[in-house]
């Protein structure tokens, strides 16, 4: 079982650069098969509905990286400004460092957002949320909070676009810095 829960999550991994880098509607089987090297039948196997299937299960994958590595921490450290530090590193490593697109804010600008608008709308939320909730934990008001923390991830998607439109990583890093710095304040 292990095992085959491993192949999931490699095959899981594949599809999440291919649908980051075509986006849900560029991405065709022919270049899913490239990617992660199996045929069509070993496909419909592991997804029987396709490619929605697929994207669904890409997003579930990443909604349960970012609870364990981003959202949980931040609810729950026992100093709070050490989860967004550590908020901030994580996301510097899961996007390497601006480098990689994040996969569902390219779902929430294309087509297929009806499709996948509600696992859009939980993943920022629950970003936003468990940011808020650390920076109430520092002190800040509940309306202060939440505004911060809308901020914040902001400036992080923002970072992406430009970092990635730029081809250059250091836009990400500098972004990623000066809103660490604004939460301190």
């Amino acid at each position: 079982m292990a095992k085959t829960e491993t192949a999931r999550d490699d095959i899981l991994a594949s599809l999440a650069e291919v649908f980051r880098e075509h986006g849900y509607e560029g991405t065709t089987l022919a270049l899913i098969s490239e990617a992660t090297g199996l045929g069509k039948g070993s496909l419909y196997n592991f997804f029987p509905s396709g490619k929605e299937q697929m994207a669904i299960e890409v997003l579930a994958s990443i909604d349960r990286w970012f609870n364990e590595k981003i959202y949980a921490p931040l609810r729950t450290a026992a100093d709070p400004a050490k989860g967004i530090a550590d908020m901030y590193t994580a996301t510097n490593e899961y996007f390497r460092s601006g480098q990689r697109v994040c996969l569902v804010g390219v779902v929430a600008l294309g087509a297929s957002r009806d499709l996948f608008g509600e696992g859009v709308k939980v993943y920022f939320a629950g970003w936003v949320d468990a940011l808020a909730a650390a920076l109430r934990r520092l002190g800040n008001d509940k309306a202060d909070a939440r505004r911060k923390s809308e901020q914040a991830v902001l400036e992080i998607q923002g970072a992406l676009v430009l970092a990635r439109a730029f081809d250059d990583s250091k836009v990400f890093s500098r972004a990623l810095k000066e809103s660490e710095a604004r939460l301190k304040k």
